[in-house]
């Protein structure tokens, strides 16, 4: 399986913004072939340890299946749709992606 993680900074971070971000991802890109897991939400502010990376608004995790089904995911026009519509307010971007596996 392939986990593809994403951390956005957002120029406008009003919670009306946020919950607009959150709402583009389930909106967008929740529903593609090959998806295991989907989840977006918001940093937690009661989670401040010297550990915790606190520089994002709005994370979103999606595993997909295959690297096959994470590359088509790509592609695909509700996620293009997705990064048009959203990218002007984004003022950061992190991107992790890793090979994972099932305990």
């Amino acid at each position: 399986m392939l986990s593809h993680s994403v951390y956005f900074s957002l120029h406008d971070d009003s919670p009306a913004a946020i919950e607009a971000l959150v709402a583009a991802c389930k909106k967008y890109l929740v529903d593609h072939p090959g998806v295991v897991h989907f989840s977006a939400g918001t940093l937690n502010p009661d989670l401040a340890r010297p550990v915790n990376d606190r520089e994002f608004d709005v994370a979103l995790h999606v595993v997909f299946d295959s690297r096959a089904s994470h590359d088509l995911y790509q592609t695909a026009p509700s996620h293009l749709k997705f990064i048009e519509e959203c990218k002007p307010n984004w003022s950061k971007v992190r991107v992790f992606d890793a090979d994972v596996e099932s305990a």
